[in-house]
């Protein structure tokens, strides 16, 4: 039976490693729009430079979700499909992604696909992605690989440090003035993705340090024992090596990987933002 793992670039992982044979994994650009210009977020894309742009640009930047029929060439190929995107909450990648599925069964009944909403981004959809590459090597049927990886998703969490805060302000979210005080502060933004899909502020900190503290002690809190950890940075490695060192003093055998965000997380995520997603029991 030939696999498809398919998965918007709300995920950070570009190539997954050891791959079964049958198995292809797919990655489904969204689009950034910084004034004219347009930025696709591919294997492609220069991040650096893009948020480079973006902070030099007086106007507010966006996203675009992919066609429905990106997907659908996405999808093409296999007898199961398995696709995952970035929270229908924060855009409409989930609505082209299932929009393509029902595209895909006109044209070919037999095959299988299966949509999942993350509810999340970054950090979370990684740990998905690379779970759903786990259960498929284990020869799982179809229904099998669904059903375990909907109890997966159901223990997995993420959490958000943002540093700056510009697109809030430039999109009215947040005064000029609160952006400043961010800022002039050190001010860390501290928060998670809800049960609804939506990103929800727990805490404003002041420092790096104090924002590493409150995220493991968050992580405790919603029940985190060692499981695997992926943090996906935007250009902040310090934090990711704080964050693996206070996880590791506690448990020791923890399983952290840190990856560079991809296009879109850094867009929502901005200069040394983290999106962590976690294992819980």
């Amino acid at each position: 039976m030939s696999w498809k793992i398919v998965a918007d670039s709300g995920c950070d992982i570009r190539q997954i490693e050891g791959l079964a044979e049958h198995v292809e994994y797919k990655n489904v650009p969204l689009t950034i729009q910084i004034g004219s210009e347009i930025f696709v977020d591919d294997e492609g894309l220069d991040v650096a430079n893009m948020m480079k742009k973006m902070y030099e640009s007086p106007v507010l930047s966006k996203s675009s979700c992919p066609s429905p029929d990106a997907f659908l060439q996405a999808y093409q190929g296999a007898e199961n499909v398995i696709a995952i995107t970035i929270t229908g909450n924060l855009s409409g990648s989930q609505n082209s992604a299932q929009v393509a599925k029902h595209m895909l069964l006109e044209e070919h009944p037999n095959v299988n696909v299966h949509i999942i909403d993350s509810l999340s981004a970054g950090g979370e959809i990684d740990l998905i992605v690379l779970e759903l590459s786990h259960l498929i090597a284990k020869g799982l049927s179809f229904d099998e690989v669904v059903e375990a990886i909907t109890a997966y998703q159901a223990k997995t969490r993420l959490l958000f440090v943002l540093a700056r805060i510009d697109n809030l302000v430039k999109n009215g979210r947040l005064s000029k003035l609160v952006g400043k005080v961010v800022g002039l502060l050190n001010i860390r933004m501290v928060g998670k993705a809800s049960d609804e899909g939506k990103l929800e502020l727990l805490h404003k900190v002041r420092g790096q340090k104090k924002a590493v503290q409150i995220t493991i002690d968050e992580m405790l809190k919603e029940g985190y024992q060692g499981g695997k950890v992926m943090i996906a940075h935007a250009n902040n490695e310090k934090a990711c090596q704080q964050l693996t060192e206070k996880i590791k003093e506690k448990y020791p055998q923890a399983d952290v990987t840190c990856v560079p965000a991809s296009g879109l997380c850094s867009f929502y995520g901005e200069d040394g933002g983290i999106l962590l997603g976690y294992e819980t029991v």
